[in-house]
């Protein structure tokens, strides 16, 4: 009979090196670390960030989102007010 694994008697433990590795259980859900989540929710964050920078970007042009938008955020709304001089206003 061919077993997986060597016999082990009740009284002698499995020897373990002292110089071997630490071998320890690491938690994980289908395969991903709390680690890889991290560097996961990390990354997205990122990406998202960007993606957003560039969406406001692009849409700085369109005058609800000037006001409704940009014009609301601090320190630098200021500088999304265009005023017309009554001198340029044809009515």
């Amino acid at each position: 009979m061919v077993f997986q694994t060597p016999i082990r008697r009740a009284n002698y433990p499995a020897y373990k090196s002292p110089y071997g590795p630490k071998y320890h259980y690491q938690p994980n859900v289908a395969g991903w670390t709390v680690k890889q989540f991290a560097g996961l929710g990390f990354k997205a964050g990122a990406f998202g960030g960007v993606a957003l920078f560039a969406v406001i970007f692009y849409a700085s042009g369109i005058p609800r989102v000037k006001k409704d938008i940009l014009q609301k955020i601090p320190f630098i709304g200021g500088h999304f007010v265009k005023e017309i001089p009554a001198s340029d206003n044809p009515f």
